[in-house]
């Protein structure tokens, strides 16, 4: 199969969805591997270290699209890029459709069977594909919300950790999955006072366990967060429904309630957001201020820190993306039900149902589209 990898076009994503190392495994299966030019400088990959792995240099993003039989790539297709998808076509990439109603349209214009890091599912009910990144979003989250705290930024003025005499910041986590710990170990190891909030008590009991008691943990009810926000300086939105759109769990009305200055860090903004006032930024201009409360709402946010993203990824997705390459898209769909939970477009048809809710668009079911 030929596999292409296109540079990223979204805003300051510097990541790339192959890495030499990948291509060097595909190469070695038999597959041929093409790499748009300078597609892995942000990532510290130079165009030599894929040659030397046997990948061909694509000069263009179009050319590299025209021959490719499978796109592997970070972020979901950009307007531009959604022009050169084709009926056929395997993309395998983050998509988040269920926030994106135009995204979804093209997608399902082109024809394309594309499946989606985010909701590929592993034996313990996990997202092996989303994990890496949301590690490294939920460990960013505190270091990009400390530096919008900062007064030259709008913030508060308050420092994460304090000095003696003088308080810590007060950071409440909503959601304690995987983005939630990630935040949650950072924020407690820049010296914040940290509140994790969450609906499940077995995950709340985990958490006490793990951090043994250096930080406090809330079951998570609307009561309880309007009591907790005058007290906070920081809010991390770490919530996540799978492949579907995220409730809104702070209202516009409850940013009142908060000190001016204080900082929202919405991690979820790729599935729409769980802040009412959420709207997503770029790394170029990431901060906007509502009501006095400053929103830091980058859409990719792993993009910043490019090199260990990209390698995380690829350690998660290159074996899935040389199952698609070796069996094609149905074979490796029916001997993986894994790896079938993230199919969620094939040949206009739409086929995850959790983004059809979202969108109000009608689903139709994987087992039929594969037998055909």
């Amino acid at each position: 199969m030929k596999i292409g990898c296109p540079k990223e076009t979204k805003p300051q994503e510097f990541r790339v969805g192959m890495t030499p190392n990948g291509a060097h495994a595909a190469i070695a299966r038999g597959h041929e591997v093409l790499i748009e030019t300078n597609a892995g400088a942000g990532s510290g990959f130079e165009d030599a270290a894929y040659e030397a792995a046997g990948a061909r240099i694509m000069a263009s993003a179009r050319e590299l699209y025209a021959e490719a039989e499978m796109i592997v790539k970070v972020k979901e297709p950009q307007p531009a890029e959604r022009e050169l998808l084709r009926r056929g076509q395997i993309l395998f990439a983050y998509l988040h459709l269920a926030a994106d109603l135009d995204l979804t349209r093209d997608l399902l214009k082109s024809g394309v069977t594309a499946l989606a890091y985010e909701t590929v599912t592993d034996r313990k009910g996990g997202l092996p594909l989303l994990a890496p990144m949301s590690e490294v979003a939920g460990r960013l989250a505190p270091q990009t919300g400390s530096w919008a705290l900062q007064k030259a930024n709008g913030g508060s003025g308050v420092l994460m950790g304090g000095v003696p005499g003088v308080r810590p910041a007060n950071v409440a986590i909503l959601g304690g999955g995987v983005v939630g710990t990630a935040a949650a170990r950072v924020a407690v190891g820049m010296g914040a006072n940290v509140t994790v909030m969450d609906k499940s008590v077995a995950r709340l009991s985990y958490l006490d366990d793990m951090f043994m008691g250096r930080l406090t943990t809330q079951f998570s009810e609307q009561a309880g967060l309007t009591d907790l926000l005058p007290r906070t300086d920081m809010v991390i939105g770490a919530v996540l429904i799978p492949g579907a759109a995220t409730p809104k769990l702070l209202s516009r009305d409850q940013l009142a309630l908060m000190k001016p200055g204080s900082v929202l860090v919405d991690v979820a903004v790729d599935q729409g957001g769980c802040f009412e006032t959420t709207r997503a930024t770029t790394h170029d201009d990431p901060i906007y201020d509502v009501d006095g409360i400053i929103h830091y709402c980058v859409g990719n946010m792993p993009g910043a820190v490019a090199r260990t993203a990209t390698i995380a990824l690829n350690n998660a997705t290159m074996p899935l993306m040389l199952a698609l390459a070796d069996k094609g898209w149905q074979r490796a769909c029916v001997e993986n039900a894994h790896l079938q939970d993230g199919l969620n477009l094939h040949d206009g048809h739409l086929t995850y149902t959790a983004v059809g809710e979202a969108l109000g668009i009608e689903t139709t079911d994987i087992a039929e589209l594969i037998s055909a």
